[in-house]
């Protein structure tokens, strides 16, 4: 899904496009970049292969700007990053193009990788698409409507923030999908008997289904999680398991401590507490998310954290709002840097 905002660039552009696949990534002719004769004023169509693509930009124009980008379906790439007058910026980040582009049970998409120029001043001086190199590494997201790539406004998943916090040689690949369960997601052949090929050694994968585990129990829901820990590293890569983000449902005394918001089904069955027990029993990390936005929702209070979710939008108090995705993605930033997951050097923080 694409979506358009003004934008000024600083060179000149045309509407050609050049093709690349990422088989030729290890020859000369297949990291020829791919530059600003693939964007117009507002931006950027590069007929590419599904892979994982390095892009470097540079931002900036004559007056000053502030440069935000996105692409694919509705993935925050580079937060909004401002430039003084007559200066440049150079950044970059690495994206993956994958069919479908969003979540793995909707729409294929748009072919090729479709970047958004956003921000409040944007400006684009120059653009460089390049295959990645060979087993630059990823972080799978295995996840529900809470992390995945949500496909229209209101909506946003904390997965499909992450991208924003990462530098080069470090993509997300989101195959999370609205309304799965561990049960689903084990057993949909566009889910998780997908990714687990896909999955290389040393490869992130992070976990976090409970949401639609309403009616599984106790030693399903254990057993599932087992089952994806086994099946991540039986193919080199590294699991995290991740509670769940709560449910923005106070108690009288401004507490979350309930079953709703906390994540406890129908049958009694705690998954936060499922999830650390599976942790600990298999030596996996694991992010407390449901710790930490338990924690946040809290300190914002009744009407603060109406802005995390999507209460003043839709009374929906389970799916994040853009604002309310960012920020749960830098915690999950903040934790994957804590806990030595991925260097520092490519994470962007602050």
């Amino acid at each position: 899904m694409r979506r358009f905002n003004t934008a000024v660039l600083v060179a000149g552009v045309a509407a050609t496009a050049l093709s690349v696949t990422p088989a030729q990534a290890g020859s000369d002719e297949g990291r020829r970049a791919l530059g600003l004769e693939n964007c117009t004023a507002t931006a950027c169509h590069f007929d590419v292969e599904p892979g994982t693509y390095d892009v470097k930009v540079l931002l900036g124009g004559d007056t000053a700007a502030s440069t935000a980008i996105s692409g694919e379906t509705r993935r925050s790439l580079l937060p909004e990053t401002a430039t003084e007058a007559g200066r440049r910026v150079a950044r970059s980040f690495t994206v993956n193009v994958r069919t479908p582009e969003g979540e793995p049970t909707g729409p294929e998409g748009t072919p090729g990788l479709d970047l958004v120029l956003g921000g409040s001043a944007p400006a684009l001086a120059d653009i460089r698409v390049t295959p990645a190199r060979p087993h630059t590494r990823q972080i799978f997201l295995v996840g529900d409507s809470t992390v995945c790539d949500q496909p229209g406004d209101p909506y946003s998943g904390w997965g499909q923030q992450l991208p924003q916090y990462l530098r080069k040689g470090l993509s997300v690949a989101n195959y999370a999908d609205s309304g799965e369960s561990t049960v689903t997601y084990l057993a949909t052949p566009a889910l998780f008997p997908t990714v687990q090929p896909l999955i290389r050694r040393h490869d992130l994968v992070l976990i976090q289904l409970a949401h639609n585990d309403k009616t599984t129990d106790e030693a399903t829901y254990r057993a599932n999680l087992e089952t994806l820990v086994a099946g991540v590293r039986a193919q080199g890569g590294e699991p995290v398991l991740v509670t769940p983000i709560v449910r923005r449902w106070f108690n009288a005394d401004g507490t979350l401590n309930n079953n709703t918001a906390l994540l406890v089904n129908g049958l009694g069955v705690d998954h936060p507490a499922v999830i650390r027990s599976v942790a600990a029993a298999e030596n996996v990390p694991f992010i407390d998310l449901t710790a930490k936005t338990k924690a946040l929702v809290e300190s914002l209070g009744v009407e603060g954290s109406k802005a995390i979710y999507l209460y003043n939008e839709k009374r929906d108090n389970t799916h994040t709002s853009v604002h309310g995705a960012t920020v749960y993605a830098g915690l999950v930033r903040d934790e994957l840097l804590a806990q030595h997951l991925v260097p520092e050097g490519q994470v962007r923080v602050g």
